[in-house]
């Protein structure tokens, strides 16, 4: 189930602020609109079914059950951590049956109470992204649990195994999926309407991601159809799935910024290593490009930190957008960023550092009443002529961005050394038309 992090807002001036103390007031008027709609939708869908659902014994116990399933699988998993930004678990496999077996009312509780327990026994973040990620699971529970119900009189008959009645649940499971995807990727597109519908939705690792909770929930399901010992025999299973799942997602979060995105120095240094050894053995060309944005401090005094950080996301996402998926593309540091382009000559490496100057330069931050713009400057180094091995090319490629500011930024710079006459000697500024 993909659900949201966030770390607390702190004003530049050290003064606290209304959007320090209510984090919700500093995004965007269209998103609070939206999570505050999401939210009030779901309160008035409790309040519906609760008073329209006749309360069982063996419907509160199986609730206990499931959710008690699910508090042991958080604090099995909770010395691990939790990754910022989005990540994701298999709570779906304690939450889809709630919203199979028990009347719809009952899905609406469920995240609230794991929510909670995330909250106080994992990591206490801003309160509203707990409280809307609470209302979009609960809001795709209990739409999936109407609408099995009005399919299927009796869920117990899950127990049976026959066809038609599993046929609803596979399908009440793709639509729980769907929703709670869809609800999030609305609100997350809000938040930043520059990332792209696909990056929110869907890629290979999430499509299998959702497969396997899908398998999860329904299967938690069946089992309890039979008898709700058979949770004993589900939660190490799916405690052992969540804790690989965790793993995997902190170690791929310790290789990347947790602003941009992007490969963190040390990550980038191990891939840009191998890429050059593999670069020496094939006798292969390659470039390396280190990139500074231009004035940044400027932005951070006359704009405040949150939007250094906006222009820094936005910059990291354009150079994703324009270089190739195995060009390797890391945050060097600060406003630098620095760029391997494996198979690429100087001539390429300096039309790629002009369109990424070019685009760049072209892009707008929008920030109250203004919009905030920026420059490049880069410096273009490659492998073999302006040195064999990682060091020496951010050298030569350093002291080239050094020569682009001092030449008046806004421009690329290669070094002294040339491969060819048809580039520019002596670190003379490229060309360029901005």
């Amino acid at each position: 189930m993909a659900v949201t992090s966030h770390a607390s807002i702190k004003s530049r001036d050290g003064v606290s602020t209304l959007a320090d103390r209510w984090p919700l007031l500093g995004q965007r008027r269209p998103l609070v609109v939206y999570l505050c709609a999401i939210v009030a939708l779901d309160l008035a869908a409790i309040m519906m079914f609760a008073a329209s659902t006749v309360f069982y014994w063996r419907d509160a116990l199986t609730f206990g059950a499931l959710m008690g399933c699910g508090a042991v699988c958080i604090e099995a998993t909770r010395r691990l951590g939790v990754p910022a930004g989005v990540s994701r678990d298999l709570l779906s496999a304690w939450w889809l049956p709630v919203a199979l077996l028990l009347p719809p009312v009952y899905a609406l509780f469920a995240p609230i109470v794991l929510q909670i327990l995330l909250q106080v026994r994992v990591r206490a973040t801003v309160l509203y992204r707990r409280v809307f990620s609470s209302a979009a699971i609960g809001l795709a529970g209990c739409t999936a649990s109407f609408l099995f119900h009005r399919f299927v009189d009796d869920p117990w008959v899950l127990s049976r195994g026959t066809g038609p009645p599993i046929l609803f649940v596979v399908a009440a499971a793709v639509l729980f999926s769907l929703l709670n995807i869809g609800l999030i990727a609305i609100a997350a597109h809000m938040e930043d309407p520059e990332t792209a519908w696909r990056d929110l939705l869907w890629n290979r690792e999430s499509v299998l991601l959702d497969i396997v909770e899908l398998c999860l929930g329904v299967t938690v399901s069946i089992g309890c159809g039979l008898n709700l010992g058979w949770l004993v025999l589900a939660l190490p299973p799916v405690v052992l799935l969540q804790r690989s799942l965790l793993h995997a997602q902190l170690q791929a979060a310790a290789r990347t910024d947790a602003k941009t995105g992007l490969l963190n120095a040390a990550a980038w240094q191990r891939e840009a290593d191998t890429e050059i050894v593999r670069a020496r053995r094939n006798g292969d060309s390659l470039a390396l490009l280190i990139i500074d944005i231009d004035h940044f401090k400027r932005v951070n005094d006359a704009h405040g930190h949150l939007v250094g950080d906006q222009v820094l996301v936005g910059v990291a996402s354009m150079l994703r957008g324009q270089l190739r998926e195995y060009d390797v593309v890391g945050r060097f540091g600060g406003e630098e960023f620095v760029v391997l382009l494996p198979g690429t000559d100087i001539d390429e490496a300096r039309l790629v550092a002009e369109r990424l100057r070019i685009r760049i330069g072209r892009m707008a931050i929008p920030v109250d009443d203004t919009l905030v713009r920026v420059t490049i400057s880069a410096g273009v180094a490659l492998l073999n002529v302006h040195g064999d091995d990682l060091i020496d090319l951010l050298t030569a490629a350093d002291l080239a961005l050094y020569r682009a500011k001092e030449l008046g930024r806004d421009r690329i710079c290669i070094p002294a050394v040339q491969p060819s006459s048809s580039s520019p000697p002596d670190g003379r500024p490229l060309p360029s038309d901005g």
